[in-house]
């Protein structure tokens, strides 16, 4: 993969896609592929909504023109002859669910068909897209056969390289994070992983077969999913014998093999997601998994309880609850990110609005916009000034929200509530 030659195009330019098309273009020609116009404008612009490159580092990769071969930069488009010229593709698009909670493909078939439309003998397609085992064989691979004309691990070959992107977080950044790669022969998955160690100084850890390297991926985010619903549990359970479970917690923690997970809501397109993905593929041969499906269920239900306890909680201060004016901090999946898809929080929201309360939303990392259009509900982006409210909650730990006296914004009375457990225990009437 000498730079001379390789020519990458990454298809889907949001939290995953931006950061990995920044890291190649130091050193690759790049064009970055997505379908939404207003995107690729603020990209070019050097602006990223997401705030996952920061807009000096952007604007010094951005070029105004695709890159003639040789030339490092990244040029970003939704015009599919721009990407033609490429011949290695990293899809980089979501892999949600739906309603029903069953994996929707939706995205990553029609990027495998925006790529076989450009194909040519001798190319490689790595998709990063969180998958079950088989995905990129068995689903994509036929989608990129059929459009393109050509066969696969003849005229074209395939990889799998896992995200590993954190939102929100500037420590374990791309180049930092290690990277699980994989290809359709032996010769590919050395190229591949040739190619992600030029940028990944974390190094690579090459999988036997891209089957190993989709489960290990699904299995990743399974596993915190299952250990934060342990801890949801005992929350649940140390509630009801009066005892503090952070302070549970951190004695837990003085012993040297002891997991340090926390209690929370668990959102995202991630950890909330990724374990319907593997309990589908289990399901399709024939084993009903238990412990991934208890896990989900107990941690989609942990909204419902949050938004309950804080009724309660309301009541025994005698706090009228029908019609109150509640504030709650925080609507994003994570703190300081402006990602609000798959955000759980608005399962409080739900929960707390059928007792008839009224909510103040102030979240100054979520875009007013994004939330009407997931949600159809309202949110301020700066925090009312001489509003006083009948009781607080903090959903989402955002660093504006630390080291504030929120007792001052409450009217006597009022009741503070920690979702996160991060305020100061004694600021606080509850916490999970």
């Amino acid at each position: 993969m000498e730079n001379s030659t390789c020519c990458i195009g990454v298809i889907g330019l949001g939290y995953v896609g931006l950061p990995l098309a920044a890291e190649f273009s130091k050193y690759y020609p790049v064009v970055g592929f997505d379908i939404n116009k207003r995107r690729i404008d603020e990209l070019q612009s050097g602006l990223d909504i997401t705030l996952e490159v920061d807009e000096p580092s952007l604007k010094q990769v951005i070029r105004t023109d695709v890159a003639a071969q040789g030339e490092h930069g990244l040029f970003c488009t939704n015009i599919i002859e721009h990407i033609s010229k490429c011949n290695v593709y990293i899809v980089t698009v979501p892999t949600p669910v739906d309603k029903n909670n069953r994996p929707d493909l939706t995205p990553l078939y029609k990027a495998s068909e925006t790529v076989g439309k450009v194909l040519k003998k001798g190319d490689i397609v790595v998709y990063e897209s969180t998958v079950y085992p088989g995905v990129t064989e068995d689903e994509c691979v036929p989608v990129l056969e059929k459009i393109s004309g050509m066969k696969f691990n003849v005229d074209f070959f395939c990889g799998y390289s896992p995200e590993r992107i954190n939102p929100g977080d500037k420590l374990h950044t791309v180049s930092k994070i290690k990277k699980i790669t994989s290809g359709s022969t032996p010769a590919i998955a050395d190229r591949v992983d040739e190619l992600y160690r030029s940028i990944i100084t974390a190094g690579t850890h090459k999988a036997p077969s891209i089957k190993v390297a989709e489960a290990a991926k699904v299995i990743e985010n399974s596993q915190r999913d299952i250990n934060i619903a342990f801890v949801n549990e005992l929350a649940k359970i140390f509630n009801l014998l009066g005892i503090d479970t952070h302070e549970v917690l951190a004695a837990c923690a003085t012993k040297w093999n002891f997991l340090p997970f926390k209690p929370g809501l668990v959102g995202g397109h991630c950890i909330g997601v990724d374990p319907y993905y593997l309990a589908q593929k289990a399901q399709e041969v024939g084993y009903h998994p238990e412990i991934i499906l208890a896990g989900r269920r107990l941690n989609d239900g942990m909204g419902q309880y949050i938004a309950n306890e804080i009724v309660k909680l309301m009541i025994k201060n005698d706090v009228p609850v029908k019609g109150a004016n509640v504030l709650l901090l925080g609507i994003t999946f994570k703190e300081n990110c402006t990602d609000v898809r798959n955000t759980r929080v608005m399962d409080i929201i739900r929960e707390l609005t059928s007792y008839g309360i009224s909510l103040t939303i102030y979240d100054p990392w979520a875009k007013a916009e994004d939330v009407a259009h997931e949600y159809g509900i309202d949110i301020v982006t700066a925090l009312p000034q001489d509003t006083l409210f009948d009781s607080l909650v903090l959903a989402v730990a955002h660093n504006q929200f630390m080291g504030l006296d929120w007792k001052k914004r409450l009217k006597p009375g009022g009741i503070i509530y920690d979702v996160k457990g991060c305020l100061d225990k004694a600021m606080v009437d509850g916490r999970l």
